[in-house]
């Protein structure tokens, strides 16, 4: 009897340490009956809307005014006019432009991805068989395409990955992927460029303050052999004083940095770029977005 009560016990130690090594601590990584959490949207999409609102729509609403009088296109004529009508806002208006080229990449050139991510959020995932999760779902963008978000529990974080289809083109193209922390603190993504050009594009790297609400956002340039290669632009959102808004753009091809600093609710800024003004000074501007002497 004492052998057969021997056997049993070490039977039951050896299952008990396999459970454990299975679940973590009473916690299955592969099949958590609670499905991840997405990273939320500013994990994924650099506030360009902020930005948008204040100085990349000026910049077009100028040009219009321009076309709509008729007006020269020279230089000088355009100074003229800009200092006339709305004050001299060539600071302001000089680091929205340097927004545009990051804007239209993403805000245009990967248009169907970040609809695809926008609209996961309103979705319900399904539990599949080897633990993780999928959200599959429609998303019309001049077009219907097919998306579906899995999510992986892995031992430190959630894997991501977007697939992404449409009929007669295009089925589960990886679009983009990624990984996040299981504190929801920290992570990355990897999107590529289309399907016809299934190379890597861009890299994000992404961490959030959740209990104060602060974040940061940054894209760099990974396309093979481009010349923007190791270009990035990064944005941040703190609880510094005058200035909370953050951003670095930096041109790999010029070898230059445009730093922005403003802030989001009185709007003023200042602006810092050696190519553009050359010196290393901050360049000013007051809350309507004109031109003026630094603090």
């Amino acid at each position: 009897m004492r052998g057969f009560g021997f056997k049993v016990v070490n039977t039951f130690l050896v299952l008990a340490v396999l459970a454990l090594l299975v679940t973590g601590c009473g916690k299955s990584s592969t099949t958590s009956k609670t499905p991840p959490q997405i990273p939320p949207l500013q994990t994924f999409l650099i506030p360009f809307d902020e930005f948008n609102s204040n100085g990349i729509s000026a910049i077009s609403d100028q040009e219009s005014q321009r076309e709509f009088v008729g007006l020269a296109s020279s230089d000088s004529m355009q100074a003229i006019i800009q200092q006339a009508a709305w004050g001299d806002q060539s600071n302001w208006l000089y680091g929205a432009s340097k927004v545009v080229y990051w804007s239209a990449i993403v805000v245009v050139g990967l248009a169907v991805p970040v609809a695809a991510y926008k609209a996961s959020f309103q979705n319900t995932p399904v539990q599949q068989t080897d633990g993780s999760w999928i959200w599959s779902y429609t998303v019309n963008w001049f077009g219907t395409y097919s998306a579906k978000l899995h999510g992986t529990y892995t031992d430190s974080g959630v894997r991501w990955e977007m697939n992404i289809s449409k009929q007669g083109e295009y089925t589960d193209f990886l679009w983009y992927y990624g990984e996040s922390n299981l504190d929801e603190t920290e992570g990355d993504w990897i999107l590529k460029e289309n399907p016809q050009n299934p190379n890597d594009l861009l890299h994000i790297d992404w961490q959030r303050d959740i209990s104060d609400g602060t974040y940061a956002i940054k894209y760099t340039d990974i396309k093979p052999g481009a010349a923007e290669n190791g270009g990035y632009i990064s944005a941040q959102y703190t609880k510094q004083t005058p200035y909370d808004h953050i951003w670095d753009i930096y041109d790999k091809v010029e070898n230059n940095h445009t730093f922005i600093e403003w802030n989001g609710s009185t709007q003023a800024g200042r602006v810092k770029d050696y190519n553009k003004y050359f010196d290393n000074s901050w360049h000013c501007c007051d809350t309507n977005h004109v031109n003026c002497a630094c603090p």
